[in-house]
């Protein structure tokens, strides 16, 4: 189950209007909540209820009879509520999906990683977009999380190699299980998935050495919601501005995604950058929403180039 937006709804409804049919009904659950995807890999308890809810009330309105499913449906999530973890599905524009597990609250294990956050929806979309900065290239994915965007790259930019990078334990784990979900296991990735290699790495944004980055050889690195704590951003500045220095022949492309949440906090990672000699330009346009979910932040991203002398 992907969710619906209210335009999606609204289809929905003047179908029902059109053919007021029990089988068209039935054809709607089968094609949501009782799908074999929704049935493999159920969103959460909390979904799931707002979803079987919104049509329930749909269908009263029209004077149309629900169907016992949809009461079954629901009373069987009203005794599901105590799962820490969902699934969620995102159909790609290319056809196929990504499925991952996530944590159902918004801080989990001490981390924010266990979540998708709108930041990464957004860069995954815009490297749908900007294929020269992947296609046939290593990326580096900073603070990586459950894998949304390193996983829709993998599946429709075609890269060489694609690096995984976060710290928290909590986060490599489900991160490695979110891979093994999607058939993108450590090594080798091949046929339909993209080709190239995928790579996991354990990485300290304050002690990586120069050594390490050089290994990893990234021709793009990528970060999505990562200037959120001011107590990290030094780490973070140092690190971006390793990556541009050490490399060689030439500095990969760098690209930050971030939602403006604290325009402190996003003003005082711009000014750091710039006394570590790192500029910024920030990369017009929204582009084209292509996954299913709702744009609420206002979301920048920019691009890192290290000042010359």
């Amino acid at each position: 189950m992907t969710r619906l937006s209210p335009l999606h709804w609204e289809r929905l409804r003047g179908e029902l209007e059109k053919d007021k049919s029990p089988e068209l009904i039935a054809a709607i659950l089968k094609k949501t909540s009782l799908s074999p995807l929704a049935q493999k890999h159920p969103p959460s308890a909390k979904y799931r209820r707002s979803f079987l809810t919104e049509l329930i009330t749909m269908l009263e309105q029209m004077c149309l009879e629900p169907l016992d499913e949809l009461y079954e449906g629901l009373a069987g999530v009203l005794s599901d509520q105590k799962s820490e973890d969902c699934y969620k599905t995102y159909l790609l524009p290319g056809g196929g999906a990504v499925t991952l597990t996530e944590s159902v609250a918004l801080v989990s294990q001490g981390t924010t990683g266990l979540v998708t956050w709108e930041a990464g929806l957004h860069l995954a979309e815009w490297a749908g977009e900007h294929l020269e900065a992947f296609s046939g290239r290593v990326v580096l994915e900073l603070g990586c999380g459950v894998g949304l965007t390193g996983l829709v790259v993998c599946r429709g930019c075609s890269p060489s190699r694609y690096v995984f990078s976060d710290f928290h334990p909590s986060v490599l784990r489900r991160l490695r299980a979110n891979l093994e979900l999607n058939g993108l296991g450590e090594g080798p990735a091949g046929g339909a998935d993209g080709g190239g290699v995928v790579r996991v790495e354990e990485l300290d944004w304050e002690s990586v050495s120069e050594e390490r980055l050089r290994e990893i050889g990234a021709d793009t690195v990528i970060a999505s919601d990562v200037v959120y704590d001011p107590d990290l951003l030094p780490g973070l500045v140092r690190l971006l501005s390793l990556v541009l220095s050490c490399s060689s022949p030439e500095a990969p492309q760098v690209f930050i995604c971030s939602p403006i949440r604290n325009p402190d906090t996003y003003n005082s990672f711009k000014r750091q950058l710039e006394a570590a000699g790192v500029g910024h330009e920030v990369i017009r346009g929204a582009g084209r929403q292509v996954l299913s979910y709702q744009r609420v932040s206002a979301i920048e991203i920019m691009q890192l180039t290290l000042h010359t002398q």
